[in-house]
């Protein structure tokens, strides 16, 4: 081996062990590849931007994935991570199996990330860059993203069981989840506003739209909805779930694949589609006015959208986490 080739191999190496002793910093900050890696953001963009025009879908799962991995050990990257002999992955906890997509929208980007910066990008990284562009390639709003991350050498897959939101959430467990990771009543109203794109699948909000007894009725066994539902909206999602059994609705009935204001406005007139959307909304207080003033005001969610998301993306991995920058998402690097 020559000693050109051979110093091509441990140079990715020598760094990645250095980087898995050495615990996340608080040092993220606007513009942190500028010299390392100037074309960073145009290969993110590139790329999100072909597969979103692709198919509009792909949006809303990338942005899901960002949020998926902060609410676990911080954004960190961990989601990303296939599962091993020796380790679990959070792919596989029930709130992500059969159900997070777009990682092969992230180990795309992180291929031509490789090419033009070897051993330079963190995977974690780059899902906060394509999350952002997901938004505003969808309409949304745009922002400077904050970089600096390093990715997790382990999964959680026991917190993605457990931290993550339920579809089914209260209030109250809302506000408790939000506030362990720093983050208000303002920020999470706020960033409940990305379930204005994208679906979910029917056995994510049948219990919203129907009631079973098992004795079977006009609907299939499914009864009207309680007063937090409009009845009209109640039966058109009793019906798409009739149409099959795991028909996926639109979080947005009106501009599913816009990024705007429009899911607020649903929640004001009782259409949120999963009981943890229409939580936000008829209890009083703060959040019914932040309700109603992004359902009127676009501009407005749009602001807290980002600065909320930019706020998100500081959530730190633990302590004693180690961490590195990946060569493939998928895995460790050694």
């Amino acid at each position: 081996m020559s000693p050109s080739r051979t110093c091509s191999w441990l140079v990715p190496l020598i760094l990645s062990i250095l980087l898995a002793c050495t615990a996340n910093a608080d040092h993220l900050k606007v513009g942190y590849y500028d010299k390392t890696c100037p074309d960073l953001q145009q290969i993110v963009h590139s790329v999100m931007a072909s597969r979103v025009d692709a198919d509009q879908s792909m949006a809303p799962a990338v942005l899901r994935l960002f949020f998926h991995d902060c609410f676990v050990d911080g954004c960190d990257g961990s989601v990303l991570l296939d599962g091993t002999p020796f380790s679990e992955s959070e792919k596989d906890a029930t709130p992500n199996a059969n159900s997070l997509r777009g990682f092969d929208v992230i180990d795309e980007i992180k291929s031509y990330a490789e090419r033009a910066c070897p051993a330079t990008i963190s995977c974690a990284d780059i899902r906060a860059l394509a999350s952002r562009d997901a938004v505003a390639l969808l309409g949304g709003p745009t922002w400077k993203v904050q970089l600096g991350r390093q990715d997790s050498r382990g999964a959680n897959r026991t917190g993605a069981e457990y931290g993550l939101p339920s579809t089914n959430s209260t209030l109250a467990e809302l506000i408790d989840l939000f506030k362990q990771y720093d983050l208000d009543a303002r920020d999470m109203a706020a960033l409940s506003g990305a379930h204005t794109i994208g679906t979910a699948r029917c056995h994510h909000y049948r219990n919203r739209v129907c009631s079973y007894n098992g004795q079977g009725s006009k609907y299939q066994g499914c009864y009207k909805g309680g007063a937090d539902i409009d009845p009209s909206f109640a039966e058109l999602r009793r019906q798409t779930c009739q149409s099959a059994y795991d028909a996926p609705g639109p979080f947005d009935e009106q501009t599913p694949m816009r990024f705007d204001n429009a899911y607020y406005q649903d929640l004001v007139a009782r259409r949120g589609l999963l009981t943890s959307d229409q939580a936000l909304y008829g209890c009083g207080g703060l959040l019914d006015h932040l309700v109603e003033m992004y359902s009127t005001d676009g501009e407005a969610f749009a602001k807290d959208f980002a600065r909320a998301m930019v706020k998100m993306g500081k959530i730190p991995p633990p302590p004693e986490m180690q961490v590195e920058v990946r060569l493939s998402c998928s895995k460790i690097n050694w």
